[in-house]
């Protein structure tokens, strides 16, 4: 089982002056510790179940340009991006360039975005929810396409793109993975079936049926269910001592039993460093096998 670092607070005891060299000492442990990935949101305000919006938010592909020059091994993406906060066509392009520049490290996590109050704050683009899942197949179907070399005009939903040219191409092959965040039934499992390689639900109690519906999906896209990354939220509590190691062992062998290949999640006091540590030692050896 692989797991993922996800960092979805800044707000630190040394404060924005030292906030640049302590999450690059964060990203070298993770990168070192033998993390799989590395995220973080694509949101502009802190989100409610974090702290107040007040908190410090960085841009995310900012944010994983920057983690990208100071690692060399974790997968690096967003969890997730906003669909509507970028045109699909420039998005293509920057992740594009975080995998070119990470040496091939580049996945796009991708969503219809939730958060309407910091769209109303700063003015972005926040149509309602059926038409931001049409925005989402728009933007999946022309980053296939940039990715391809397919360099055609495009006419989606909303998007009209005169000419899809992308060079250089990521390095990825055939693509930079796509993992779509969520867990609806009617809409997204079936956007994963039909675009993504991988999906990341919440830990709710219907995990096992949230799987379900996703297989049903790709039964009816003609698509393989087991090349399907399933991810799951996890996020990570050491203890104070590093106490609650097996505890995470044993909760991440259930993920593992119920179908999840990948435990993707904050880890508690991670500005520490230590937790990362804890997690080095005692748990992904523990897991790896599975």
């Amino acid at each position: 089982m692989k797991l993922g670092l996800h960092l979805p607070d800044f707000t630190w005891p040394g404060g924005p002056p030292t906030l640049g060299a302590d999450l690059a000492r964060i990203a070298q442990v993770a990168d070192a510790a033998g993390f799989d990935r590395l995220s973080v949101m694509d949101h502009f305000f802190q989100i409610r179940n974090v702290g107040p919006p007040e908190h410090e938010m960085l841009e995310a592909y900012t944010t994983l340009g920057f983690l990208a020059a100071h690692t060399s091994r974790v997968r690096l993406l967003t969890l997730v991006t906003g669909v509507v906060y970028r045109q699909p066509g420039l998005l293509a392009k920057i992740v594009t360039t975080l995998d070119v520049l990470s040496g091939g490290r580049a996945m796009l996590g991708i969503g219809a975005a939730w958060n309407e109050d910091e769209a109303t704050g700063l003015g972005l683009f926040f149509p309602p929810i059926a038409e931001r899942f049409e925005h989402l197949e728009d933007a999946l179907q022309i980053c296939l396409q940039m990715w391809s070399g397919d360099d055609r005009a495009f006419a989606g939903h909303h998007a009209r793109l005169a000419r899809t040219l992308n060079s250089p191409q990521a390095l990825s092959r055939p693509h930079p993975p796509i993992l779509i965040g969520g867990s609806g039934e009617r809409k997204t499992l079936r956007l994963v079936a039909r675009y993504a390689q991988a999906c990341n639900l919440f830990p709710s109690p219907d995990l096992e049926r949230k799987l379900e519906v996703l297989r049903q999906h790709c039964e009816a896209e003609g698509r393989d269910y087991d090349d399907i990354e399933k991810t799951v939220l996890y996020n990570f509590d050491t203890g104070e001592r590093g106490e609650r190691a097996a505890q995470i062992v044993a909760d991440l062998r259930e993920l593992n039993r119920r179908g999840f290949t990948v435990a993707h999640g904050s880890v508690k006091d991670v500005s520490r460093v230590e937790p990362l540590e804890v997690i080095a030692r005692d748990v992904i050896p523990a897991v790896a096998e599975l």
